[in-house]
């Protein structure tokens, strides 16, 4: 087991769920990178092991990570796990991973339990395409914008959010989704009060404000698809329109003469008598159409020939 790091899923409630495997290599490692060293004692006081922790959190992870790496490329081998469930998602992790694989150190996956794999499987929902957003943005402009953008998606969304904040999510989501749009609220998966329920986003809403326990424990919703019918939001349609394959461009049309466009102008409603404003408007809407003209390819064309 030397020179490699083992990500090591952990459970999510239920001990029992721990991996025979994961059970192994937590067993056998030099050191076990954990993110809180104080919670992920527990666990390994519960299963008789004696491995070494080191913290490894958001705040360290970049500069603990060269550390971590070197004693793996001196023969040590170690574990990162998270508090609970499999590491690095919406865990930290990411930086000690890749900091690895940059120095040649094997990454070793040890799968088992989590939250997001279990409130997907039990949700009722499409699980053939989904999209897995993590917590969303705590307050502010950045946590509506999320919200329309998920509830404009046409796949299932996987949403974690905190229990004292999930009356005000359900509340944002029922201002952007039809009536009849599905979500289940998982809680407590694996745990004693282990709660699944699906509805409408309203009917769970009122459920959730009428029973506080509803807003205790780890929290994971997981919103159905968007119907055909209902719209994107605003900026997933600048976001596609972006993005969109670009056509072959048109050959634009010719300008009219200034001529006609004057002349157009004095035979509108008015006849000769067509107000100096109008014959004005009409002017500069033609030398705004020549400086478009002349500004793309056609025109890069006609300056060629000047």
């Amino acid at each position: 087991m030397s020179g490699s790091l083992y990500v090591v899923s952990t459970p999510i409630g239920n001990l029992d769920d721990l991996s025979r495997r994961a059970l192994e290599v937590l067993g056998q490692v030099d050191w076990v990178a954990a993110e809180d060293t104080r919670h992920s004692q527990t666990l390994l006081n519960h299963l008789g092991i004696k491995a070494r922790l080191i913290s490894c959190h958001d705040h360290n992870e970049a500069e603990r990570s060269p550390e971590l790496v070197a004693r793996l490329r001196d023969g040590e081998s170690g574990a990162l796990i998270s508090d609970a469930g499999t590491p690095l998602v919406s865990d930290p992790g990411y930086r000690l991973v890749r900091a690895c694989q940059d120095a040649g150190v094997a990454v070793v996956p040890v799968p088992g339990a989590s939250a997001l794999l279990a409130a997907l499987a039990v949700s009722g929902q499409p699980s053939d395409r989904f999209l897995f957003e993590g917590f969303v943005p705590s307050k502010g402009a950045a946590r509506e914008n999320a919200l329309r953008r998920l509830a404009g998606l046409d796949v299932t969304s996987v949403i974690f959010e905190a229990p004292h904040r999930v009356v005000s999510l359900l509340e944002s989501l029922a201002g952007l989704v039809d009536a009849d749009r599905e979500l289940t609220l998982c809680r407590e998966l694996t745990k004693r009060f282990e709660t699944v329920r699906r509805g409408p986003v309203t009917e769970l809403l009122e459920w959730v404000r009428g029973d506080k326990d509803q807003r205790r424990g780890e929290l994971v919703l997981v919103l159905s698809p968007a119907a055909r019918g209902e719209q994107l939001s605003e900026q997933d349609r600048a976001l596609t329109r972006v993005h969109a394959p670009r056509a072959s461009p048109a050959r634009p049309a010719r300008p009219r003469s200034p001529a006609g466009t004057l002349v157009r102008a004095a035979r509108a409603p008015g006849g000769a008598g067509c107000s100096n404003g109008k014959l004005l408007h009409e002017f500069w809407r033609f030398c705004r159409t020549y400086l478009a003209f002349f500004a793309g390819p056609a025109g890069a064309r006609g300056r060629r020939m000047l």
